[in-house]
């Protein structure tokens, strides 16, 4: 299965290698941001982050990050940069609360969101002119993306959408990261969502007490406490059911690229779905390795080539060409 030009690096073969090298190695050099910050119509606020703003005439690439990601996120720098260098413009919508400074209401941002989505891709597409937009999400930034693409709404046209290792069932993805096995990447997600939500009660009223707020152990019970209370949903199954991406995927018809790797460790192979879930606009890159948002090649550890930012580039090119 793997195809389409990726081959990973011969020292970088498991799947854990392949999602935490680019977290633990030196990667791209920081682009040239710059922020831009959307007013939402319920009074909270959505922090972009540009780059070539200036470069009128230029294809759009929308970047949505994953779970308590941002701009800053390596994957994000990576292809920023890379649009950087193509001399397109480019900008990572920063989900609530995740540019660095809080957001104002108590809710935040969930895997479902697809209104924030919505509303950002019509507010980029407002700048590009006559000029494509692409839209690529990460990880839940993805599960965003597909669910949006294929929810029955009146969407903005865009060139072209690829989803990068998405959790296209939620509850189930939650439970492979709440195994004995896996509890590093949790526990690393857990300190973050508790973090926050612990800054948000200085301020404001939150569905938990500080004392309930340390006794959360899983990304489960995050979710059954706090994310379902927040935004409308009855408890954690709610709330995955409702947002979890793989119902939706047979409404896609705009050009849309799933790449998705077998051995992702963030969930199993049970999860991916199959060709003819896909809508007449989706396609779907299955490779044997890959990892979670890796997909690392090249000869040598000093030199490695994050091999998607290639492929994200070569298939935007090939849908807006003319």
């Amino acid at each position: 299965m793997e195809r389409g030009g990726f081959r990973p690096a011969w020292w970088c073969r498991n799947r854990h290698g392949q999602t935490l090298w680019s977290r633990l190695s030196a990667y791209q050099p920081r682009p040239n941001y710059m922020r831009e910050r959307v007013p939402l119509p319920d009074s909270d606020f959505i922090d972009l982050d540009w780059v070539n703003r200036d470069h009128s005439g230029q294809p759009t690439v929308l970047v949505i990050h994953g779970l308590e990601g941002s701009s800053r996120s390596p994957y994000a720098l990576g292809l920023m940069r890379a649009i950087e260098n193509e001399g397109w413009r480019g900008v990572v919508m920063n989900l609530r609360g995740c540019s660095g400074d809080d957001n104002r209401l108590s809710r935040a941002y969930h895997s479902g969101d697809t209104e924030d989505v919505d509303y950002i891709v019509k507010h980029a597409l407002s700048s590009c002119g006559d000029h494509p937009l692409a839209v690529v999400g990460y990880s839940i930034g993805g599960n965003m993306l597909l669910k949006w693409l294929g929810e029955e709404r009146t969407r903005p046209d865009i060139a072209c959408a690829i989803a990068v290792s998405v959790p296209f069932n939620l509850g189930a993805c939650t439970d492979v990261l709440s195994g004995s096995l896996f509890r590093i990447y949790e526990n690393y997600f857990m300190k973050r969502l508790k973090a926050r939500i612990a800054r948000k009660m200085r301020t404001m009223a939150m569905p938990v007490t500080a004392n309930e707020l340390s006794r959360l152990r899983s990304i489960r019970q995050f979710d059954d406490a706090i994310t379902s209370r927040l935004h409308g949903f009855s408890d954690a199954d709610d709330y995955y059911n409702q947002s979890s991406c793989r119902q939706y995927l047979g409404g896609i018809t705009a050009n849309s690229l799933i790449i998705h790797a077998a051995d992702d460790p963030f969930m199993t192979p049970e999860v991916t779905p199959r060709t003819d879930e896909l809508g007449p606009g989706a396609r779907l890159e299955l490779y044997d390795r890959g990892g979670h948002v890796g997909f690392v090649s090249g000869a040598v550890p000093g030199k490695a080539k994050y091999w998607l930012e290639q492929r994200i580039k070569e298939y935007i090119k090939t849908n807006i060409a003319g």
